[in-house]
């Protein structure tokens, strides 16, 4: 099964080797054919600790970092 890649803005790197990214993805309403936009925050595992807040960043699935941590940003 392929990997889900996610882009989002960083809006926390408070900790260390992490990154909290928010994802924004839009859809239309079933019923009220409306456009909706819902918002999600991911924890991402980041390395380096290269990127800060208000970078775009892509996050790739990988194997739990820690009991938040399943997520991790592409090199790149």
């Amino acid at each position: 099964m392929p990997k889900r890649i996610l882009q989002g803005t960083v809006v926390s790197d408070k900790g260390d080797k992490t990154i909290v990214v928010l994802v924004e993805r839009s859809f239309l309403h079933p019923l009220f054919k409306k456009t909706i936009r819902k918002t999600k925050k991911y924890h991402a595992h980041d390395e380096k600790n290269a990127h800060k807040v208000g970078d775009k960043v892509r996050i790739v699935e990988c194997t739990p970092k820690s009991k938040l941590k399943t997520w991790e940003v592409v090199a790149g």
